[in-house]
């Protein structure tokens, strides 16, 4: 523990060269510190997109206890896990917990190198009850965990967490599942989602699927979207990175504003975003 304090103390020192290391998370401007903190990683061109900004948002609400998140460049989200009694006092907690995280990604052992990998895959491989030949065949799900991190050598987890962000909505969202039947292999579609970010196109396209199935089982979409909102509380109160479980809650918020504004949506056949269309590369 003294070490990575240590090792916390010297990235500060190096990042923001003119904050006192030991009265950082003491300092009340701490959304300040945050936005000074990813500046001037871009200005070392650091390989988030350039395009990002802390982004902040304060949920809506009449009074106490108030939720702020943030999103930083590259995707990733934090939110407030105090009691906050002001959407300052809320902004400024996300802003701390994003700012943690931030700090902790640039340390040596965030970074995935041969040993992360190894000492990752034989985790799964303890957790599923697998083997560690399971390892070098991509067809299984230890397969193409290992071959996700093989791909992203050298990046952080942080970075890494985007790509998994991605699959991980691929799956709760139907579609690995669609694309294993159209016999793409995992390594095709790993290669091919790796390419791209997770943008208003890709929503769109699962916000589409959601309300395909609510026509299929009406119902469904309240009852998921409900998880999605308790999971993200959760998430969120126990200071977790969120994006994964708060964009679940936009692509479903997204697909019932679709269905009360045009009762009727178009299937999707009629939509250039159908899974035939991101099955095209195969």
């Amino acid at each position: 523990m003294d070490r990575t304090l240590e090792s916390l103390r010297h990235i500060i020192a190096q990042v923001l060269p003119h904050r006192d290391p030991a009265l950082v998370f003491k300092d009340l401007n701490v959304v300040s510190m945050l936005q000074e903190f990813w500046e001037s990683k871009q200005q070392q061109r650091a390989p988030f997109p350039s395009e990002g900004v802390v982004v902040y948002e304060s949920l809506p609400s009449p009074g106490p206890p108030f939720v702020s998140y943030v999103t930083l460049p590259g995707g990733s989200c934090f939110g407030n896990f105090q009691c906050c009694l002001s959407r300052a006092e809320a902004r400024r907690d996300a802003a701390k917990v994003a700012l943690i995280n931030s700090l902790f990604n640039e340390l040596p052992s965030r970074r995935i190198t041969k040993e992360f990998i190894m000492e990752s895959v034989q985790e799964a491989v303890a957790s599923t009850n697998g083997t560690l030949d399971d390892a070098d065949d991509p067809s299984t799900s230890i397969g193409a965990y290992h071959y996700m991190l093989e791909s992203n050598m050298g990046k952080t987890m942080l970075e890494f967490q985007e790509l998994m962000t991605i699959f991980q909505l691929l799956h709760w969202n139907g579609n690995l599942k669609a694309l294993r039947e159209t016999k793409c292999s995992r390594q095709e579609v790993i290669s091919y989602y790796s390419q791209y970010s997770l943008d208003e196109k890709m929503r769109s396209h699962m916000a589409l699927d959601w309300i395909m199935k609510e026509k299929e089982s009406p119902g469904i979409l309240s009852q998921e979207l409900r998880m999605a909102l308790r999971e993200l509380e959760e998430a969120r109160k126990a200071g977790q990175e969120l994006r994964f479980y708060k964009e679940k809650k936009e692509i479903l918020s997204l697909a019932l504003t679709q269905i009360y504004s045009d009762p009727d949506t178009s299937s999707p056949s009629d939509d250039q975003l159908s899974l035939t269309a991101l099955c095209g590369y195969h």
